[in-house]
């Protein structure tokens, strides 16, 4: 297995791979079906993703096929350029392995890389094994939103962690 930046050439992989995860995840924000991104949108969002300095998208590949993903999502505001947004997805039989971690790893030396500040997520509170791999990892909780999701009937609220990088001078 291998942990790489995306590539315009994997747009329609890439698609393919996020339209699996939203259906084999139910902490995903989109459900089977609803994402309506074309391949052609999915380059250049990728496109848009590796022309701004604060943004990227890393994924795993095992034997050609890509299997997961981290995606750190930047704004091209001065007042919030030091920040990133990150989105994190398997399919199910690559989750367990350490992949989560691994991407965590390869995303955020490339954070520091480009001397961002602010590594941010949210997640749905039933997600126990995304929140364990985010506290690992040295995120902490800042807040949460109420009633957020609703899932098979279900309200659910919003986590938001961050994980501030430090700099020596």
């Amino acid at each position: 297995m291998q942990i790489r930046q995306i590539t315009l050439k994997d747009a329609e992989e890439y698609l393919s791979l996020r339209n699996a995860v939203d259906t084999d995840s139910e902490f995903m924000l989109y459900e089977k079906g609803e994402r309506a991104t074309t391949v052609e949108g999915q380059r250049n969002i990728i496109f848009n993703y590796l022309n701004r300095a604060n943004s990227n998208i890393f994924v795993v590949e095992d034997e050609g096929n890509l299997v997961g993903f981290l995606e750190a999502q930047g704004s091209y505001l001065k007042k919030i350029k030091h920040k990133t947004f990150i989105v994190l997805g398997l399919l199910r039989e690559y989750r367990g392995k350490g992949l989560g971690k691994q991407l965590f790893i390869e995303m955020e030396n490339w954070a520091r890389e480009k001397k961002l500040h602010r590594l941010e997520l949210i997640f749905m509170e039933g997600n126990k094994v995304g929140r364990h791999l985010y506290e690992k990892m040295g995120f902490i909780e800042e807040g949460r939103s109420k009633d957020v999701y609703l899932i098979n009937g279900l309200y659910m609220d919003e986590i938001r962690m961050a994980k501030i990088l430090e700099y020596t001078k």
